[in-house]
């Protein structure tokens, strides 16, 4: 039963382009992403969550829920089928008009940011949290992280680490679709806060993976999320991928494999995905993928 009407209402909240949103209801909440439905979850707000985009799986009771499609190829009909009093999302929702047609319909729009670094993550738990009413239990999620962000930062301290590796982020779905990450994507932003070079030097966000790319970055590890390793057949298919067997990662079957949502979300568990990711390079040899 949604707890929405419990609740002290009206809330106030600045979104993602500094502008002060008032939300009146949270009786019925559509989210448009995986971490943004991740972080209302842990706010206690799942019972007031209706519909939920496909990159939302976590946590399991999520997946019960209705989805919208994906957020970045979303039609507003499907969102207002849900009757939304509240619909979060981030700023680059795509199409890009997707927040007005909802507003024009009288729903509350909140645009959550997505910065690749800590205080991106405690930016965005705070935003959540300040537009459900969920301050005090945002600030336990800030915490918390905290918390699992002086545990990797002991970990690095105690670690024998003879040099700083280069880590290669690649994104994969099938040998057709293929992408190197560097400045400004997530999974990148999550490799330096391990304490993992990126070795994708000039290309920002995600460009073509190419042979040539590939090899000029000459990573010591390469990193990836657990869905694209399976899509091109495990570490055997990986390493059959252009460029990839003429790197130092490539000849040692150096690879990380991590979730998804946990690498790339920057949410409540960033602290731990860079602790296993930290793990993963340093500690372990081979291909190393870590579960949440």
């Amino acid at each position: 039963m949604a707890i929405g009407l419990g609740l002290a209402q009206p809330f106030t909240v600045k979104d993602a382009r500094g502008q002060t949103v008032t939300v009146r209801s949270v009786e019925r909440i559509v989210s448009l992403n995986g971490v943004t439905t991740e972080i209302l979850f842990a706010l206690g707000m799942g019972n007031n969550v209706v519909g939920r985009d496909t990159s939302s799986y976590y946590p399991a009771a999520v997946n019960k829920l209705p989805t919208v499609g994906y957020q970045f190829q979303l039609n507003a009909e499907g969102i207002l089928a849900l009757r939304p009093t509240l619909v979060l999302g981030r700023e680059d929702a795509r199409p890009p008009q997707i927040f007005d047609q909802l507003a024009s319909a009288g729903v509350t729009v909140v645009r959550v940011p997505d910065k690749p670094s800590i205080e991106g993550a405690k930016e965005k738990i705070r935003t959540i949290a300040a537009a459900v009413g969920q301050v005090e239990r945002g600030e336990a999620l800030v915490r918390a992280l905290e918390r699992d962000l002086l545990v990797l930062r002991s970990k690095q301290r105690q670690a024998s680490v003879s040099k700083t590796l280069k880590g290669l982020f690649l994104y994969l779905r099938g040998t057709q679709t293929t992408f190197v990450c560097g400045e400004g994507s997530n999974p990148v932003g999550m490799m330096e806060l391990a304490g993992i070079l990126n070795a994708a030097k000039g290309i920002r966000n995600c460009q073509q993976m190419t042979a040539e790319a590939v090899v000029a970055a000459s990573p010591d590890v390469i990193v990836l999320f657990t869905k694209g390793l399976e899509s091109v057949g495990g570490l055997e298919g990986l390493l059959k991928l252009p460029g990839v067997m003429q790197t130092p990662a490539g000849r040692a079957g150096r690879v990380v494999a991590i979730d998804d949502l946990y690498l790339g979300g920057f949410g409540p568990r960033t602290g731990r995905a860079a602790l296993d990711l930290f793990v993963g390079a340093y500690e372990r040899q081979g291909l190393y993928i870590a579960n949440p």
